[in-house]
Formats: structure tokens, sequence, C-alpha cells
């Protein structure tokens, strides 16, 4: 055989190889009224730990409105195997043009032709075997963590209601309501804010609030039903 045929045919073995690796990029977002991360994570495939981290985000359940966010699904594993496949793929390449050089008799490069075709095939064998073992891994990596991102959510959304409904309550979810000493959407002393009325902080300290005194939303809720504040 044609060892510029072989090596034509390695090459485009190759390319076929590369197409297959798939990357998925982050989307860029803008924070709208109503948004919560547990919502993004759940619309764009990801997790609420992986937008927190990649927007460098103190708390989970603060984000503002007009706000932007990285978030997107997490790049295909199998471009390193195929990087690998592709190197053997080049190495046989490279012995087979090797042998064909240094081989004047006619009959001896045929041998080391159909040797090289062997190795060739082989290599694809073995890429062939590789691959399900990979997607297997990557679809049991996938599935535990949509588990614990279902779990995640569900926590989540429980404390974004909560947090929402003692809002609603308290401003009717305004944060420029004042009655007193007490400020804005969830009607924080003022001294609280330390001057700062921003929407951002006053979603912040609220949270800080809740979380040192009842340890979660839910429970500032229970309180509130029971004696009308929180």
């Amino acid at each position: 055989m044609d060892i510029k045929k072989i090596l034509l045919s390695v090459v485009t073995v190759t390319g076929m190889l590369t197409a297959g690796t798939v990357a998925a990029n982050a989307d860029t977002v803008t924070v709208k009224a109503g948004d919560t991360v547990s919502e993004l994570a759940n619309e764009y495939n990801t997790t609420i730990d992986t937008i927190t981290q990649e927007n460098s985000l103190q708390d989970a359940n603060v984000i503002v409105v007009g706000q932007k966010l990285e978030v997107g699904e997490t790049a295909n594993t199998n471009s390193t195997a195929t990087t690998t496949s592709t190197a053997s793929v080049n190495a046989s390449s490279t012995a087979t043009s090797t042998a064909a050089a240094s081989t004047s008799n006619t009959t001896t490069s045929t041998a080391a032709a159909s040797t090289s075709s062997a190795a060739t095939s082989t290599t694809a064998t073995s890429t062939s075997t590789s691959t399900p073992a990979a997607s297997s891994s990557s679809t049991t990596t996938a599935a535990s963590s949509s588990v614990a991102s279902s779990t995640t959510s569900s926590t989540s959304s429980t404390e974004a209601a909560a947090r929402a409904w003692i809002a609603a309550r308290e401003s009717g979810g305004s944060y420029t309501v004042q009655n007193g000493q007490y400020y804005g959407k969830y009607q924080l002393s003022i001294s609280y804010l330390n001057g700062d009325y921003s929407a951002a902080n006053q979603e912040r300290v609220a949270n800080s609030y809740v979380i040192s005194r009842y340890g979660s939303w839910v429970n500032a809720v229970k309180h509130w039903e029971t004696s009308g504040w929180y």
C-alpha cells in the first residue's frame, strides 16, 4: 500500500477523533426580579455551588436585580481521551514513515505497510474500547451531580419562598419603606444597615441576621407566625 495513503488515512482518523470533542461555553445572564440561583442552575443545567464559585458569591441566596452572572455546563471530559488516542495514531504514523523510508526492497516495503495498517487498526480498536468506559464514568458522575443538585435546589427554593413571605409581610417587597427605626424590604433596624440602604446590603444584612438568629428563613417564618415579628 502507498505510504502517502496510509499517512492520509491516519490524519483522517485523527481529525474524526478530534471532532468528537465537545465543550460547553458558559453564558452571561442578567438577574431579573424574582430570579434565584437555584432557578438559574436548573435552567442552565449546572449547580448552585458552581454558580457561586464562578461568580465569587459570598451568599448563594443573595443576588441583585441587574447583576451579571456567569452560568453554564461543565466541559465534556472526553477531550483527554481523544488527545491521547490522537497521539497514539500519530506515533504509529511516524513509525510507519521511518520503516518505509529505510527499506528499498519492494517486498519488505509491502510487509512494513501491512504491519503499520495492523498497528493502526489495533490502536483504533483500543480507542473504541476505552470510549464506552469514559462515557460510563461521565454518566455516573452526571447522575450523582444531578441528585445533589436536585436536593440543594429543593432546599434553596424552600428558603427563597420563606424569605419572600417575610418580605411581603414586612414591607410588601419595597426597599424604601420606613417605619420609625425600621427600614427597607425586611424592616431591619437602621443601625444594622450602618448607613448603607442599598438593596444588596439589605439582602446581605437580612440573611446574616436570620441565619445567626434562627438558623434558616423557614424557622424565621415559624417565629413570625407565632409572634407577629421575626
